[in-house]
């Protein structure tokens, strides 16, 4: 585990053994041990090796505080629970009924994986509704001895929340905040289907600002300061990929040619401004192909 401050390391899962794509926060005090974004199950026995080497136990865990459900972030969370019946599952209420329920879920990820589901993701395991905090926005909570502020922060999913621990300044976004693989890399807004928003994601980068925090915790990938600059380029970058989407749309040919034509330029821009083996890291971290879906939905519902 690398540390962040007392009381409060994280993780790195190692996603398809690639370093620094999926990062678990750990945060442990006298109440217990809590963990933010678990990550999918397929990574699971990564996050136990490394708890374990830190003296932590599955049965130490009493949180999981989830910024929302795509598989990635929270795809171990009902085999966590099934594991340790005792944790308590916090998630914005609209995404809560589809961890009780996880059918859609399931079926909506595997129209877009296919048959590499179990290899990237793992099982999903449906999670008692007992076990579950639904939030709105606006609450605090207290877990793995430290305070949280909670915000609704929609724009890269509905359900989408973020966390702030005043006292080390750290702001945990999820992915509201951007792919950022290394410190002071490129900031990809990663933009799946099916409900990207950009005006609501514009909103919650504002929101985030208001905190102030000192460091911003992104699930891909790690700690990132100085917040404010961080944040604006996530919105400059969302202005820029929202554009090379809505480009490709006003051309003659087929969905799957402006597809192509995005994945080609967004992969030019990574290359012109870091290293090849960090640009081709991004795509394991988030599929181009599926950021111009998420985009290409957003800009012809608005038509």
């Amino acid at each position: 585990m690398i540390t962040l401050a007392s009381g409060l390391s994280y993780v790195d899962l190692f996603f398809v053994n690639v370093p620094r794509v999926i990062a678990t926060a750990v945060l442990y005090g006298a109440n217990g041990v809590a963990l933010i974004d678990p990550g999918p199950s397929s990574t699971l026995a990564t996050l136990q090796t490394a708890l374990g080497q830190s003296g932590i136990a599955m049965t130490d865990v009493r949180a999981l505080l989830l910024t929302h459900i795509h598989l990635d972030h929270a795809g171990a969370t009902g085999t966590l629970v099934r594991q340790n019946p005792q944790m308590r599952v916090y998630v914005h209420e609209r995404g809560a009924p589809h961890l009780v329920d996880p059918a859609r879920l399931i079926a909506s990820a595997t129209r877009l994986w296919g048959s590499d589901m179990d290899r990237l993701w793992g099982e999903m395991l449906p999670v008692p509704s007992s076990a579950i905090t639904a939030l709105a926005g606006g609450e605090q909570i207290a877990e793995g001895g430290r305070a949280f502020d909670v915000i609704y922060t929609p724009g890269h999913a509905s359900h989408h929340v973020s966390y702030f621990n005043e006292a080390a300044g750290i702001a945990f976004v999820g992915d509201t905040a951007g792919i950022t693989l290394r410190e002071h890399g490129f900031v990809l807004p990663p933009t799946p289907p099916p409900d990207i928003d950009l005006d609501a994601w514009r909103r919650s980068l504002s929101l985030i600002g208001h905190w102030r925090a000192d460091t911003l915790f992104v699930t891909h990938f790690g700690p990132h300061r100085p917040s404010a600059a961080h944040l604006a380029e996530t919105a400059d970058h969302l202005d820029l990929v929202s554009e090379l989407a809505r480009r490709s749309l006003a051309m003659h040919g087929t969905d799957e040619e402006r597809e192509a034509w995005f994945t080609k330029e967004l992969r030019a821009i990574l290359r012109r401004r870091l290293p090849e083996s960090d640009a081709r890291d991004y795509e394991a971290a988030g599929r181009f192909d599926l950021n111009w879906l998420g985009l290409a939905r957003y800009w012809r519902k608005r038509a």
